[in-house]
């Protein structure tokens, strides 16, 4: 950065020094041509990489023939990949949004809907501890972190939050007014730490015993990240809604709300709208992103790739005292240090590995899912060189 620059940006992302002027597979290029491996894949949104060619002439196509109309008309491709994300999911009704924020936010409404026609009675939320929804402001009550919610209160009631993967405390936390139950399959902000395959179940026999929505968070650990179409799919449960973004795009700004036609019964004409979701650009994409990823042959490969990446990094924690724990899944993966993440994280920037800093003093590696051994190899020989010199 020039010295002495004024930003007209306000300063929420802090001091950004380092720039990208281009990205290909699973490389970054700054202006001046360094060459960085990209382990951090948009905050796990570049599911693909970067400039996915499929993708490039899908995105041009669309750009030629129609950018925009507006949700009051029909819009065939996002009636199409409609139909096609519920059929391959647990969900018959899909809403489309831009973000995975707006996805928690419509999922919030489909659930104070659907209670709105049944029993007004049930009203709270269960939420966990680590949890990380959104910056909106339902997001920021819901997850009850102060880390992102200080200075924005007083913040809406309605959410109770309680340890994860703790089944006493969340049966102690249900009572009659017990609306849903939201959580993350793999907490990501909250230091990739995964939902036990017991506790996911345990959460869909209580919401079957007692009458409870389960709602999912897998903005981040979901489209292919974790070696299935969605991580509930490895816990053998079907939720009742579900948020999905990041990945669903491949870097495109997209998302979406997926819902049981049970849950979504409340969701009429009126009840929510977006000027921008599901538009033409974005359901070209998405549809391409859907059709790569959900093929079985590429979703066994990122489980394989993911598995490859998970055993040398374990072998990285017994050769150094510096890593306290490797945790995660699929590739959503996280090296909990000693020392700073962020010190660490940067000291890894400067050896052209970009990983992005997790809650828990973790340090989160989320790669393209087009990662191949070489690309596996060759950050962990940058890792190895980095705690190498760290003492």
């Amino acid at each position: 950065m020039k010295k002495n620059f004024y930003s007209h940006i306000m300063p929420t992302y802090g001091e950004r020094n380092l720039e990208f002027a281009a990205g290909k597979g699973c490389y970054l290029y700054t202006p001046s041509g360094k060459k960085y491996l990209d382990f951090a894949g948009g905050i796990a949104v570049n599911s693909l990489g970067h400039c996915h060619p499929k993708l490039v002439n899908v995105l041009k196509k669309q750009s030629e023939t129609l950018w925009h109309t507006s949700n009051l008309y029909r819009n065939n491709t996002q009636e199409i990949f409609a139909k096609e994300l519920c059929k391959k999911t647990f969900a018959d009704k899909v809403f489309f949004t831009n973000s995975g924020a707006e996805a928690i936010e419509c999922g919030l409404k489909v659930v104070k809907s659907f209670w709105n026609l049944k029993n007004k009675n049930k009203k709270n939320i269960i939420t966990f501890k680590g949890a990380f929804h959104g910056r909106t402001f339902a997001a920021l009550s819901a997850q009850k972190n102060k880390k992102y919610s200080e200075g924005f209160g007083p913040l809406l009631g309605g959410f109770k939050n309680i340890p994860f993967n703790d089944e006493k405390a969340l049966i102690k936390s249900i009572n009659n007014e017990t609306a849903a139950i939201l959580i993350e399959p793999i907490q990501g902000e909250g230091g990739i730490r995964p939902a036990s395959l017991q506790f996911l179940k345990y959460i869909r026999e209580l919401c079957n015993k007692k009458n409870i929505l389960l709602f999912l968070d897998e903005v981040q650990s979901g489209f292919g990240r974790s070696g299935k179409l969605y991580s509930y799919e490895w816990a053998q449960i079907k939720p009742d809604i579900l948020a999905t973004a990041k990945g669903i795009g491949s870097g495109f700004p997209l998302g979406a709300c997926l819902a049981t036609n049970d849950a979504s019964k409340g969701m009429v004409q009126g009840k929510h709208g977006s000027t921008y979701g599901g538009n033409p650009l974005a359901v070209s994409v998405g549809r391409e992103v859907l059709k790569i990823i959900s093929n079985k042959k590429f979703l066994k490969n990122v489980d394989l790739i993911s598995r490859y990446l998970w055993k040398n990094l374990k072998k990285l924690e017994e050769t150094y005292e510096e890593i306290i724990e490797v945790r995660g899944a699929g590739l959503l993966l996280g090296i909990k240090t000693k020392k700073n993440n962020v010190m660490i994280s940067n000291l890894l920037r400067k050896h052209k590995l970009l990983s992005v800093p997790a809650g828990d003093n973790v340090i989160r590696l989320a790669p393209p899912l087009i990662i191949k051994k070489k690309h596996v190899d060759e950050a962990i020989k940058i890792l190895n060189e980095t705690f190498k010199k760290i003492k």
